[in-house]
């Protein structure tokens, strides 16, 4: 154990202070951390001895993404939300859907191994986009802000959604017993109706509630220095797992809680946020760190043709398409069209994802998830790796086409 904290405690502390350098390169934060915990672990120099298990490693990537979404959401400018919201809007009633069809035709040819209700688990836990991956693009000013804004609102909230569509095709895979186990069209009604409907209700009211008490507290003068950081880190855990207890989606409150949260904070909020910002930076080198010595390290060698060829296809034309076609008639131009389209990096959420396929037992579960691994290994490095260069390229072609347009 001290082994590991003392590697890992100075590997957070080098970067921390090397962080703004690497910012500034086209080497992205998931990349350092997956490569280094892939390095170090029992692949290669076997120094980092990371004896995670599943259920820690989902446990451990849920309270990251909570967190990361609560603070990406309250850092959100509503004003251009407000006045760009047809681009989120589109992206999640639309393009999703469509990206999770495409996904599921495209798996279909793939894997003719599979059952039609595993490839359309595959399409759905690869279906969101990572908050915390695509950081470097919405955070960007360099960025249009109706692009970051709507890019930021649809990686909070797709995960959300897919979370009872992804427990709807458990529920129809048959169990194992070979028993019914009710109504299935009622068990998925249900299911999509508790995950949004109980998590925005929690994620707002708790907010709400929250942000009054410390508005009060505040009027008094009875939070010290000290401890103005801890309320948002504590409120979003308390979102979170209110949520996930009462059967909810965790995600969606985390967002949708974030988003009143920064509502209601206003001129304050980067205060309240810089240590709930902080921790969710940590978190998520301790996930990457863990997701390269452990999940990686032990699925090398394990993807196939038909694998690498779907973690491709959804990067680009399973993702890209639908993105491309569901923002026509928008005044986009087509460079930001593909910009936004490619700008969907798998993450956090297809890893919890996988974590629970994994638990299911499914008959092809190691090709499901070796497809979710794949898939997010190619995004931690083509998204890693393109983000400021392409971020440049499209600032650059708007400049010039600014005398154009002028």
């Amino acid at each position: 154990m001290y082994e590991n904290l003392a590697i890992l405690g100075a590997f957070v502390f080098l970067y921390s202070i090397v962080s703004g350098g690497l910012e500034r390169t086209p080497i992205n934060g998931a990349v350092v951390f997956a490569a280094f915990g892939l390095i170090m672990g029992p692949i290669w120099l076997d120094l980092l001895k990371v004896d995670v298990n599943a259920e820690e490693m989902r446990t451990l990537a849920e309270l990251t993404l909570a967190l990361v979404l609560f603070t990406d959401a309250a850092n959100a400018n509503l004003g251009i939300l407000k006045r760009s919201s047809q681009i989120p809007v589109r992206l999640l009633l639309i393009g999703l859907p469509l990206t999770i069809v495409l996904g599921f035709g495209a798996g279909m040819l793939m894997f003719p191994e599979l059952t039609w209700l595993e490839v359309a688990i595959i399409a759905t836990m690869l279906a969101p986009t990572d908050a915390a991956l695509g950081k470097a693009v919405v955070t960007n000013k360099s960025v249009p802000g109706n692009i970051r804004e709507g890019l930021n609102v649809e990686s909070g909230l797709n995960d959300g959604i897919c979370v009872p569509i992804l427990f709807i095709f458990l529920a129809l895979i048959p169990p194992v017993t070979g028993t019914a186990e009710g109504n299935t069209e009622a068990l998925a009604l249900k299911l999509v109706g508790e995950q949004i409907g109980i998590g925005l209700a929690v994620g707002l009211g708790l907010t709400f509630l929250a942000g009054h008490i410390v508005k009060m507290a505040a009027r008094h003068g009875w939070i010290t220095e000290s401890w103005r950081q801890l309320p948002v880190l504590a409120l979003a855990f308390t979102c979170y797992a209110v949520t996930q207890l009462l059967g909810g989606s965790g995600f969606i409150a985390c967002f949708t809680g974030g988003l009143l949260a920064g509502a209601l904070a206003k001129r304050h909020k980067t205060e309240y946020l810089l240590a709930a910002e902080g921790t969710g930076d940590t978190l998520a080198i301790i996930t990457w760190v863990c997701f390269g010595a452990v999940v990686i390290g032990k699925s090398i060698g394990l993807y196939s043709w038909s694998i690498l060829l779907y973690s491709i296809l959804s990067l680009t034309v399973i993702r890209m398409l639908p993105v491309f076609l569901v923002l026509t008639g928008l005044k986009l131009r087509i460079d930001q069209k593909l910009f936004m389209g490619w700008f969907g990096p798998r993450g956090l959420a297809s890893i919890v994802f996988a974590v629970i396929v994994l638990n299911k037992h499914l008959p092809h579960a190691e090709t499901i998830t070796m497809t979710a691994v794949c898939t997010i290994l190619l995004s931690v490095i083509g998204h890693g790796l393109s983000a400021n260069p392409l971020v440049a390229l499209l600032a650059a072609r708007l400049k010039r086409a600014e005398p154009e347009t002028a």
